[in-house]
């Protein structure tokens, strides 16, 4: 079962190591309300764009993993991604299918707005998959506002591609 975990973070990993190179870009600066006399605390301002529905960063990862939909259309589902990322876009959806993953159920709970980047939000996502020895895990992910949709940020890339990388890693046979 183990093995199968790490196969499928691994799988995940893959995918969003795309934006792992790439430094992070918050969607917006941090607005701060100006002060009053005597005071000397700023507040950020409320985030512009209104809490996501859980369905809403769901759909980004259903997206991602079908691989009924070409890696072109998807770049835009990952934060700092590029057009010449499409071909490891489709390489995620097509290892998750290959490894009897798919589908996927996704549920995102907890949701809340991000405290290290404004106007992003955090969730936990628990993951389900097809195979039933792959049991259910939950990963904390962040999302950033794009235009008028959501993109798996960059920052749960890299947290993706270090998790599935130390896993691959606490595994590997001992050297001859």
């Amino acid at each position: 079962m183990f093995r199968q975990h790490r196969a499928l973070i691994t799988a995940v990993a893959a995918v969003l190591a795309l934006s792992g190179c790439t430094g992070h870009q918050s969607a917006q600066a941090p607005v701060a309300e100006p002060s009053t006399p005597g005071s000397t605390s700023m507040a950020a301002a409320a985030p512009v764009s209104a809490m996501p529905a859980p369905e809403a960063l769901t759909d980004v990862l259903y997206r991602l993993s079908d691989p009924a939909v070409p890696g072109a259309e998807k770049v835009g589902l990952v934060e700092g991604a590029k057009p010449t990322d499409a071909g490891t876009i489709d390489k995620f959806a097509t290892a998750l299918k290959d490894g009897g993953y798919l589908p996927l159920n996704l549920e995102a709970a907890g949701l809340t707005w991000s405290d290290r980047h404004p106007g992003n939000v955090t969730a936990d996502v628990t993951v389900n998959t097809a195979n039933p020895d792959t049991g259910a895990f939950t990963f904390p992910m962040e999302f950033a506002p794009h235009v008028a949709d959501w993109q798996l940020s960059q920052e749960t890339a890299k947290t993706l591609l270090a998790f599935g990388k130390a896993h691959a890693d606490s595994s590997a046979p001992p050297a001859p």
